[in-house]
C-alpha cells in the first residue's frame, strides 16, 4: 500500500496547514489497530489535504496511496476514504488553477471504485456507487455497473446509495439519462421496499418531476410510515467504535436515524420552491406517530422557514406542539429551531410559555465558555417579543451569575422589556470588569439599556465611558457610547464626558452620541470626517453611517462620501466586486449621500450594483430608501422585485447564519415601506 511513499519529497509539498511532512504518518495511521488513531488520522487528512474543499499539491500526491488503501480490505476506514476521494475529485485547486488535476488524479483510479461496488462492507459499496458515476469514463459501463448491483444488492442502505447514483447519472451523463430514469421509475414502485422507493421518488422529483405520481406527498408519507414501522422491528446497529472524531460523527451509525433524515432532506431539496407541497409534507411528517420522524420534520421545517418566505404559521404551530413531547431529543430540537425563527416563532409562543412555566430547570444552560447561557425555550420565547418572558428573565438576571446572553434576549422584547431596566442595571453593576469574560457578560446588558432608552442608566454608562484606562472596562467604552446614542436627549448629563471622549480612541462613537444628545454639528463633523479618511475599513464604514444620521448638516463630507460610494477604498482590478467589507463601506457611503442630499440621483448606479452583487447589504440600502420616502422613487423597483421573491436574501447553499430569518424579515419590512411610500 505504501510502495513509493518515501520517494515523494513531502517536505517540498504543501497542504492547508503548511508543509506536508506529516502526511506519510497520517496515511499509515489509517491502518492502525487503534480505532481512535484511525479516526484521528482521517480527520487530519480531511482537514489538511482537503480543507474547505480545496485541493493542494500534497493532495494530488496522496491520491494514489488513498486509492490503494481504499482497495485493501484490511483498512477499516475505506468508506471514509472513498468519500474523501470523491470530494477531492470534485474540489477546487487552492492555487486557483481549476479543478481538473484533482478530478484527473481520481479518475485514473476509477477501476478501484468498480471493484468496491462488490465489497463485503456495505458502507464501502454505497460510497463506491457515486464514485463510479463521477469518475468512470464510459457512461454506459457506469450505468451497467449500477444496474447489476441493483439486481444483486439486498441492503437498503446500499440500494439507496445506488438510487442516488442513478440520479447522478441523469444529471451528469446525458447519453444514458433515459435508461437511468427508467430504472429510477422502476425502483419507485412495488415490490421494492419503502426506503428505496422513497429514495427513488426523491431522485425523480428532482430529475423528472413529470414521472412522479400526482399524489406525491401522500405516497411519500405512506412510505415514511411503512419505513418507520419496518425500522421499529429491527434493532439499530451499534455505534461503531473509534471515539468522538469528526469522521465518527459524520460517518458512524447514529441512533437518530441519519439515513431517514437524509432521505427526507433529499426529497425536500428536490421539491425546491414547490412550497405548498413541502408544507403539506411537513404537516404530515409532524403528525407521524414515530418521534424520530417528527424530529426530522422539525429540522426540515427550520430549513424551509430559513430559506423561503411565505406564511409559515401552521408549520411553526405544529413545531411548537412538539414541545409537549416527553422524549427529550424531539423537545430540544423543537426549542432549538424555534429559537432561530425569532418573531416568526410567535405561533408557538403559547407552547413555549407552557414549557418555560413547567420546567424552570430549562431556563439556564451551562456550556463551555465564560458563564451560563439562556436555555432554548426561554430564549425562544423572548425572541418572539412575548412579554410573558419578562418575569422569568427578571429571575435569571437576578441569579448570582446571570446568563451572559440575557441582555441579547431583552433586545428582542422591544418596549415590552422596559420593566427589566432596574434588573439590568443591577446585573450590570455586579459584573466584575477586571475578570475574564466581563465584556461578554456586560456588553449585552449595556446594549439592552440603550435599546430601551433607559435614562436611569445614564450615570452607569457615563462611568463606563469615563473609565477609559486599560483592561476590559476600556473595551466596553464604545458599547456604552452607542447606548448613550440610543438614549438620546435624556442623556444630557453625559455631554461633558462625551465632549472629553472626542479626543480619545472612540471619538467616532462619542461624536455620534453627542449628535444624538445635543445636535452639535461643529463639534461632531470634524471627528467623523477624520474617521472617514482612516486606514481601517470598519472605522470608515461606521463614519459613513454616522454621517448619514447628521443628514444635511454633514454636507461638508459629501465629496469624500461620493468617492467612497463609487469606488470604495483601496479597491483595485475589480476587487471590490468580490469584497463584502468593501461593499458594506460603499453602501454606507451611498446611504449617507442620500441622507444628506435627500435623493438618490448621485448614487443610483452604485446602489443598484451593490443590491445585485451583494445581497447582505440590501438591508442597509433598503433602510436608506425607506427614510427617503417619495424621493426613493428611482430605485423603488428594487424593493418591489424583492417583495416578489420567494427565496430569502440570506439563504445560502451550505449552512446558515444565526440571524438569517430576522435579517430577511427586516428587509421585507423595509421594502414594504419603500413601495408604500410612493
Amino acid at each position: 500500500m505504501f510502495t513509493g511513499i518515501h520517494e515523494v519529497d513531502w517536505a517540498s509539498l504543501r497542504h492547508a496547514h503548511g508543509s506536508a511532512e506529516d502526511v506519510p504518518g497520517l496515511l499509515r495511521g489509517l491502518t492502525s489497530a487503534d480505532p481512535a488513531e484511525r479516526g484521528t488520522a482521517l480527520d487530519e487528512l480531511y482537514g489538511s489535504l482537503h480543507h474547505q474543499g480545496r485541493v493542494y499539491d500534497a493532495t494530488l500526491a496522496c491520491v494514489p496511496f488513498l486509492l490503494r488503501l481504499a482497495a485493501h480490505e484490511g483498512v477499516p476506514e475505506r468508506a471514509g476514504l472513498v468519500d474523501l476521494l470523491v470530494s477531492i475529485g470534485d474540489g477546487d485547486r487552492a492555487d486557483g488553477r481549476g479543478d481538473g488535476d484533482g478530478a484527473g488524479a481520481v479518475r485514473a483510479g476509477a477501476e478501484v471504485f468498480v471493484r468496491l461496488t462488490t465489497d463485503p462492507d456495505p458502507g464501502v459499496r454505497r460510497a463506491a456507487a457515486g464514485a463510479v458515476v463521477r469518475f468512470l469514463d464510459d457512461p454506459a459501463r457506469a450505468l451497467a455497473v449500477l444496474r447489476e448491483r441493483l439486481t444483486a444488492e439486498r441492503e437498503d442502505g446500499v440500494l439507496i446509495g445506488l438510487i442516488e447514483a442513478l440520479g447522478l447519472v441523469v444529471r451528469r451523463r446525458p447519453a444514458v439519462a433515459g435508461e437511468a430514469l427508467d430504472l429510477l421509475a422502476a425502483q419507485s414502485a412495488p415490490p421494492y421496499g419503502p426506503a428505496p422507493r422513497l429514495a427513488a421518488l426523491a431522485q425523480l422529483t428532482g430529475c423528472a418531476p413529470e414521472r412522479v405520481p400526482p399524489d406525491l406527498v401522500a405516497t411519500a408519507l405512506r412510505l415514511l410510515r411503512e419505513r418507520s414501522a419496518q425500522r421499529a422491528r429491527v434493532s439499530h446497529a451499534p455505534v461503531r467504535p473509534g471515539g468522538d472524531s469528526l469522521v465518527d460523527r459524520l460517518h458512524g451509525a447514529h441512533p437518530s436515524d441519519e439515513e431517514g433524515a437524509r432521505l427526507l432532506r433529499t426529497l425536500h431539496a428536490a421539491l425546491d420552491d414547490r412550497l405548498a407541497e413541502r408544507t403539506a409534507l411537513l404537516e404530515g411528517q409532524l403528525g407521524c406517530p414515530d418521534p424520530t420522524d417528527r424530529c426530522h420534520a422539525v429540522w426540515m421545517a427550520a430549513a424551509l422557514v430559513r430559506g423561503w418566505r411565505g406564511d409559515h404559521t401552521a408549520t411553526v404551530r405544529r413545531v411548537g406542539e412538539q414541545l409537549a413531547e416527553g422524549e427529550g431529543r424531539l423537545r430540544d430540537a423543537a426549542a432549538s429551531v424555534l429559537r432561530t425563527l425569532f418573531a416568526l416563532a410567535a405561533p408557538a409562543a403559547d407552547h413555549l410559555h407552557a414549557l418555560v412555566g413547567a420546567r424552570p430547570d430549562l431556563w439556564v444552560q451551562h456550556w463551555r465558555g465564560p458563564g451560563p447561557v439562556l436555555g432554548a425555550p426561554l430564549d425562544a420565547l423572548a425572541r418572539t417579543g412575548d412579554a410573558r418572558a419578562v418575569p422569568v428573565l427578571a429571575e435569571v438576571l437576578s441569579l448570582p451569575e446571570p446568563p451572559r446572553d440575557a441582555g441579547s434576549a431583552v433586545l428582542c422584547l422591544g418596549r415590552a422589556g422596559a420593566p427589566l431596566v432596574p434588573t439590568l442595571l443591577h446585573a450590570l453593576g455586579r459584573v466584575p470588569l477586571d475578570r475574564p469574560g466581563a465584556v461578554e457578560r456586560a456588553a449585552p446588558l449595556v446594549r439592552a439599556l440603550g435599546a430601551l432608552r433607559a435614562a436611569e442608566a445614564v450615570p452607569e454608562l457615563v462611568r463606563l465611558v469615563g473609565g477609559r484606562g486599560g483592561g476590559p472596562g476600556a473595551r466596553l467604552t464604545e458599547v456604552a457610547l452607542e447606548a448613550l446614542e440610543g438614549i438620546g436627549p435624556p442623556a444630557r448629563e453625559a455631554v461633558p464626558v462625551l465632549r472629553a471622549a472626542l479626543g480619545g480612541d472612540h471619538a467616532g462613537a462619542a461624536a455620534a452620541a453627542l449628535w444624538a444628545v445635543e445636535r452639535d454639528a461643529p463639534a461632531v463633523l470634524p471627528v467623523l470626517r477624520e474617521d472617514l479618511a482612516a486606514g481601517d475599513a470598519r472605522r470608515r464604514t461606521l463614519a459613513a453611517r454616522r454621517l448619514a444620521r447628521l443628514g444635511p448638516a454633514a454636507g461638508a463630507a459629501l465629496p469624500a462620501l461620493r468617492g467612497r460610494a463609487v469606488d470604495g477604498h483601496g479597491a483595485r482590478d475589480g476587487q471590490h466586486g468580490r469584497d463584502l467589507r468593501n461593499a458594506e463601506e460603499r453602501a454606507a457611503a451611498a446611504g449617507a449621500v442620500c441622507s444628506i442630499t435627500g435623493g438618490t440621483e448621485e448614487v443610483a448606479r452604485p446602489l443598484r450594483e451593490l443590491w445585485t452583487a451583494h445581497p447582505p447589504v440590501r438591508r442597509a440600502v433598503a433602510a436608506c430608501l425607506a427614510d427617503l420616502g417619495p424621493a426613493a422613487a428611482p430605485l423603488r423597483d428594487l424593493a418591489a422585485t424583492e417583495l416578489a421573491r420567494l427565496r430569502r436574501h440570506t439563504a445560502r447553499t451550505y449552512g446558515y447564519g444565526s440571524h438569517d430569518v430576522p435579517y430577511d424579515e427586516e428587509l421585507l419590512r423595509l421594502c414594504r415601506v419603500v413601495v408604500e411610500g410612493a
